[in-house]
């Protein structure tokens, strides 16, 4: 009889979570922009074009309910002709009813970072240079520009005001049970092409840490996965959008909780689960024959 209780309460709830509805997925990238040239020369290049459209591609199948890149959409953010495949993939998302939100990266504002700007705002209609917010299913992404070289002081005090004052009005807002901050620049990396944004670290990262909401810190600029902790904070690099693939320090700055997993190309995937976002890290494949669920865990 003990016996038959035991399966019966392991069966009703295996029942009760095959019953439960998924929760909406949300997707982030970064560095989907072509290699430049310049870049070929220090860099291995390795069918990139065809690995950011396949990122796109997945990302469809996926259907996320919103998907965020994280600057470096193209090469070169004042050519008009540098638009024109992600151009293509942005239609097909909205053609999906994918919504798609991105920050400026560097290569949007490099050589004439005034076009490059009104040529993601074409693209990006809802982004705003003080940062903005978007909530799904009670996840609030704040989204920020970390072009610091290329702002005045002025726009650097207003962003920064925008965002103490965004993040203490998220953590006050019972709908809202976690925030995740998003910008270009990585506070922490190993990469030996791009430094650490100690600017990043000064700008965002306190409110980040002191935020009882604030549970995951993305970047990217250093074309890696690398996964770090910092304070019982997770610090995300998720630059595998199409990059031209970046050599790391054997000898780390910062500890790489992710030290044995580097794909070369990849995206995230974030699901809210009871009282945890699930992450997991879609990789390509290296025979490019399409994506698998690489590192997976959980924050809070």
């Amino acid at each position: 009889m003990k016996k038959l209780i035991s399966i019966s309460i392991f069966t009703l709830i295996a029942c009760t979570a095959l019953s439960q509805p998924k929760r909406p997925l949300i997707a982030f990238a970064s560095d989907t922009q072509a290699p430049m040239w310049e870049e070929k020369i220090w860099l291995k290049s390795n069918h990139n074009l065809k690995a950011t459209e396949m990122i796109f591609e997945d990302v469809n199948k996926e259907h996320p309910s919103g998907f965020f890149i994280l600057g470096d959409v193209v090469s070169l953010g004042y050519k008009n002709k540098a638009w024109v495949a992600v151009d293509s993939y942005i239609k097909q998302c909205a053609k999906d009813s994918i919504p798609v939100y991105a920050t400026l990266g560097n290569h949007e504002v490099m050589f004439n970072a005034k076009r490059g700007t009104a040529n993601f705002k074409l693209r990006f209609p809802m982004y705003n240079p003080s940062g903005y917010t978007e909530v799904i299913d009670s996840i609030a992404v704040v989204l920020v520009n970390s072009n610091f070289t290329k702002m005045t002081t002025a726009q650097i005090l207003a962003q920064d005001n925008w965002y103490n004052h965004a993040i203490g009005k998220l953590d006050s807002d019972a709908s809202v049970k976690f925030i995740i901050v998003g910008c270009h620049h990585s506070p922490y990396t190993n990469s030996r092409i791009v430094k650490p944004s100690m600017a990043v670290r000064q700008n965002f990262v306190p409110a980040f840490i002191n935020s009882k909401k604030c549970v995951l810190f993305l970047s990217g600029h250093s074309h890696n996965f690398e996964r770090f902790y910092m304070q019982n904070k997770c610090f995300l690099v998720i630059g595998g959008g199409g990059g031209l693939h970046q050599p790391l320090y054997t000898k780390e700055l910062t500890h790489d909780l992710a030290a044995a997993y580097k794909p070369a190309f990849h995206y995230l995937l974030v699901r809210r689960y009871q009282d945890s976002l699930q992450v997991v890290s879609r990789q390509l494949k290296p025979d490019f024959s399409g994506f698998s669920n690489g590192l997976s865990f959980s924050v809070r």
